[in-house]
C-alpha cells in the first residue's frame, strides 16, 4: 500500500505520574503524529474503551514499561495512513486495534499457538501509545477489520472487554449447558455472560454494584447477588472479573466437584490463604487468563456477531477521560466506559 498522508499532530492523554486516580495521574498532551513503519496502520480514532487495565496502569498497579505512554487498547478506527508493506487494510477502512500488539512469532509459545504467553509479547498503551488519543498507530497484522455499519462507541468494548471475556469464558471450562459463576459484573463481565447464554449455559452473577446486577437479570441471568453471596445451585465454573483476591477462596468454594475458576484480571490483589478441604479438594482447578491470542479475538467477533451481542455502554468525551477512569475505580460505569475524539 502507498503510503497517505495523515494528520499532523496527535491529541490525547499520557500517564504522567502513576498514582491514586485522586492525584491526576493523567495529564493532556499534544504531539507530532507517528509515522507509519512498513507494517503499520495510523488510524483516526473513532472511539477507545476503557479498560481496568488503563485503570491499572494509571494508579501504578502495573509498573510502567516506558515513561509518558497514552493508555488505551480498544480502539476502532479509521486508516488515514499506512506502512508500505500493508496489504490488507485501505486507506478508509476500519480497524480495530486491541492489547496484544506483537509477538516474536518464533518461540515454543509462539509455535503451540500460545502468543499470549510470548516472552516478547508487546501490549498497546502498555509498550507503546494507545487510544487515549485521536489518532493512534496499529500494527496492521495485529489489527481487526471491524464493520462499517456499527456504532463506534459499541465496537470498541469487544476489542478487549469482549475478547479476554472469552478466553476466560473458554479457561473456565464450562461444560454444555452448565452452570455458569460470574464474580464483578463490569464491561468483560457482561459480554461473556452473554456468550455463555448463546451456549445454553445457566449463569449466576455475583456482584456489589445493584446497578451491574439489574443489568445481568436484564441480559438473562438466573440469579444475581452481592459479591460474597452463595449462589442458589453448585456451580460447575466460574469467572472472577472483579481485581479482589478476598473472592478467590469464595468462588473455589462455590464451585461443584471437578469445577473449574479462571481468573481474568491481569492484576490482582493478594489472595488469602486457602482451605484445602475447602477450596480444593475434590478436584476443583484455578486458572488464571494471560492476554489473548488473535485466534481468540476472530472466534470471539464473529461469535458477537452471530449472536447479536448486546453492548453496553457508557460513553465520554475524549476530555473527560479522567472521569472515565475515576468512575472505573468507583464503580460508576454501567457497562463499558467509552472515550470519543471531539
Amino acid at each position: 500500500m502507498t503510503p497517505v498522508a495523515g494528520p499532523d499532530t496527535v491529541s490525547g492523554w499520557v500517564v504522567r505520574r502513576p498514582g491514586p486516580i485522586a492525584s491526576g495521574p493523567l495529564a493532556s498532551v499534544r504531539r507530532p503524529a507517528p509515522e507509519p513503519g512498513p507494517g503499520d496502520l495510523l488510524l483516526a480514532v473513532e472511539a477507545c474503551g476503557v479498560c481496568r487495565t488503563d485503570l491499572h496502569l494509571a494508579e501504578g498497579d502495573l509498573p510502567p514499561h516506558r515513561p509518558s505512554t497514552v493508555p488505551g487498547h480498544e480502539i476502532v478506527g479509521r486508516v488515514v495512513a499506512a506502512g508500505e508493506a500493508v496489504t490488507a487494510f485501505c486507506t478508509g477502512d476500519r480497524a480495530g486495534g486491541a492489547w496484544l500488539r506483537g509477538t516474536c512469532g518464533s518461540c515454543r509459545y509462539c509455535r503451540a499457538g500460545h502468543e499470549n504467553l510470548c516472552p516478547a509479547s508487546l501490549y498497546t498503551g502498555w509498550d507503546a501509545d494507545g487510544g487515549f488519543a485521536d489518532a493512534a498507530l496499529v500494527p496492521a497484522d495485529y489489527a481487526y477489520p471491524l464493520p462499517d455499519d456499527q456504532e463506534a462507541t459499541l465496537l470498541a468494548p469487544l476489542l478487549c472487554a469482549g475478547i479476554i471475556g472469552y478466553r476466560a469464558l473458554r479457561r473456565s471450562a464450562l461444560p454444555s449447558g452448565g452452570r455458569l459463576g460470574i464474580y464483578g459484573f463490569g464491561a468483560s463481565a457482561h459480554l461473556a455472560a452473554q456468550v455463555a447464554l448463546a451456549e445454553g449455559a445457566t449463569v449466576h452473577v455475583l456482584t456489589r454494584s445493584a446497578r451491574a446486577r439489574q443489568l445481568a437479570l436484564d441480559l438473562g441471568a438466573s440469579s444475581a447477588g452481592g459479591a460474597y453471596d452463595r449462589p442458589p445451585e453448585p456451580l460447575d465454573s466460574a469467572i472472577l472479573f472483579a481485581p479482589v483476591g478476598d473472592l478467590v477462596p469464595v468462588a473455589l468454594e462455590a464451585l461443584d466437584r471437578s469445577g473449574t475458576l479462571a481468573v481474568a484480571g491481569i492484576h490482582l490483589t493478594d489472595i488469602p490463604p486457602l482451605h484445602y478441604q475447602r477450596h480444593l479438594f475434590r478436584e476443583r482447578n484455578l486458572r488464571s487468563v494471560t492476554a489473548n491470542t488473535r485466534q481468540d479475538g476472530r472466534e470471539f467477533l464473529a461469535t458477537a456477531a452471530r449472536i447479536g451481542i448486546r453492548v453496553t455502554v457508557s460513553p465520554y468525551p475524549l476530555s473527560r477521560a479522567p472521569q472515565a477512569l475515576a468512575d472505573l475505580a468507583a464503580d460508576r460505569v454501567e457497562g463499558a466506559a467509552v472515550l470519543t475524539p471531539g
